[in-house]
């Protein structure tokens, strides 16, 4: 049988921001959705990107290996990668063999038998809730509440630990009902072991112009260090 072939749009290969550690991100490429802060817009297209196959993302996996000490490894992110989960199982599969963590960075949007299988072989998941209300989720972002909660639900029957994370948006959820209910969320799963609320940051706003479409979070401020202080009080789960 033909080996897996992924689209993917780019690599880091020394990320301290997405999961334990030092860490090599693979951003792969497509995703459903149209979240209004997108900061990969490049990676929507399911068409775009470059391809690779799970022996040459090991290879470059390989080379970053040194740098990853006890507590880092590699994390898929995008694009969405649940939309790639085949990929992603058997690239995870031979990670677990070579002793790498496992980290798949999510919105949790869909999930079928395919992304469950990839679960097993998922040392953590790095999951975005990204508002707490549908009527938001559907605005804002493009699917229903219910797609990441069903997701989350599953990632704790399989035991999968999760970080839980949200971008704060100022007039949008930089409220205390808002992150109340984030973190009742969170403190209902064991399995959820850190939640974090992220600063909405503009830096992808090039990336707007040059691909000559609309930022439409654009007419946003960025959100301020102090609001992100103020509203993390609310969290009870802030330990990683």
């Amino acid at each position: 049988m033909a080996e897996l072939t992924c689209r993917y749009s780019s690599v880091q290969t020394m990320g301290t921001l997405d999961g334990p550690g030092v860490r090599f991100i693979l951003f792969l490429q497509g995703c459903p959705l149209h979240c209004g802060y997108c900061h990969n817009p490049e990676t929507r297209a399911f068409d775009g990107g470059k391809t690779a196959t799970v022996t040459e993302i090991m290879a470059m996996v390989s080379r970053c290996r040194s740098y990853f000490g006890k507590k880092g490894g590699i994390t898929v992110s995008g694009g969405e990668p649940l939309m790639q989960a085949e990929f992603v199982t058997e690239l995870f599969k031979e990670c677990k063999k070579a002793g790498i963590h496992t980290c798949v960075d999510t919105s949790g949007c869909i999930l079928n038998g395919n992304i469950e299988k990839m679960l097993d072989y998922t040392d953590l998941c790095l999951l975005d809730i990204k508002m707490t209300n549908d009527k938001d989720y559907k605005e804002y972002i493009g699917c229903d509440m219910s797609a990441p909660l069903k997701f989350l639900q599953k990632l704790s029957e399989k035991k999968v630990p999760v970080w839980l994370r949200q971008v704060i948006v100022k007039g949008i959820n930089d409220n205390e009902e808002n992150v109340k209910l984030f973190n009742g969320i969170a403190e209902k799963y064991d399995n959820v072991t850190y939640t974090e609320l992220l600063p909405f940051r503009k830096l992808c706003e090039s990336k707007y112009e040059e691909m000559k479409i609309p930022f439409p979070f654009g007419i946003y401020p960025e959100t301020d260090k102090a609001v992100i202080e103020k509203l993390t009080a609310f969290l009870t789960k802030t330990n990683k």
